[in-house]
């Protein structure tokens, strides 16, 4: 997803003030001084009034009489925006926010694979070999490789069939585009081609087991590359516990049981 800074001054300030809650400049509850805050980005009372009601929109920030503009508690910010992710990785992403969306990503796209066996037509094949081939020829250049991968997870949820899944682009695709960022910017990182192939081999099938539990390994190598990235940054011990063996319980027995065949 974009950023707003590429929409002239009224994006530019949306980012600007995005980025001091997600830093913490702007805590929970903080009042925030628009008319110093104005004099600080040296915008227009029109354009940060603008800016502050995207933000709003967006359930960051709110404004009541005599008590002026604050910032709202996190309880109250939309996670499920794709905006707030961005801003949410782009200012370091802990990692119980991490895990929060790999665990999402784990609920829903094995679904969405099998779905995509069920249903899928020929056009919608020909998409996810398409963003597999440039998947394949993206080795090696991050930003390529990114948008390849966004467009075949787009895909697979084109090929569910399911209006609603098909929405949550908006949601998946900017954790994956943050994620990706991370991850294949990183020395290391596992091919993630024949992990997307072997979803795309069971879907091409019809076989809607063999594309969830290709999808459940994909998901499996991913959280992997992410917490070896991660891991100088990250506690050690319960969190990847539970971000491993909570999000892929089935996939990791099975492949510790290959380790010791």
């Amino acid at each position: 997803m974009a950023s707003y800074s590429g929409r002239g001054l009224h994006g530019q300030t949306v980012e600007a003030v995005a980025n001091m809650i997600f830093t913490g400049e702007f805590s929970e509850e903080d009042g925030i001084d628009v008319a110093g805050l104005q004099d600080r980005l040296g915008v227009s009372s029109t354009a940060l009034r603008e800016a502050l009601k995207v933000l709003a929109a967006k359930g960051l920030i709110s404004a009541r009489p005599k008590r002026g503009t604050f910032v709202r508690p996190r309880a109250d910010w939309n996670l499920l925006d794709g905006d707030v992710i961005r801003w949410k990785f782009a200012a370091g992403p802990d990692d119980a926010f991490l895990r929060d969306l790999h665990e999402i990503r784990c609920i829903i796209e094995p679904s969405v694979a099998g779905l995509a066996a069920q249903r899928r037509d020929a056009a919608q094949l020909a998409a996810l070999q398409k963003a597999l081939e440039r998947m394949d020829r993206a080795r090696g250049n991050v930003d390529a490789t990114t948008a390849a991968d966004l467009e075949f997870h787009r895909e697979l949820l084109v090929a569910s069939g399911n209006e609603l899944l098909i929405r949550m682009d908006v949601m998946m695709g900017a954790g994956l585009a943050s994620r990706d960022a991370l991850v294949h910017s990183a020395a290391g990182t596992a091919d993630a081609v024949p992990s997307h192939r072997a979803v795309l081999e069971a879907i091409r099938a019809g076989d809607a087991g063999a594309a969830e539990e290709a999808m459940r390994a994909l998901l499996l190598q991913s959280w992997r590359d992410l917490d070896r990235v991660r891991g100088e940054h990250r506690v050690r011990g319960e969190d990847r516990v539970r971000g491993e063996d909570h999000a892929n319980p089935r996939t990791e027995r099975e492949d510790r049981g290959r380790e010791q065949e």
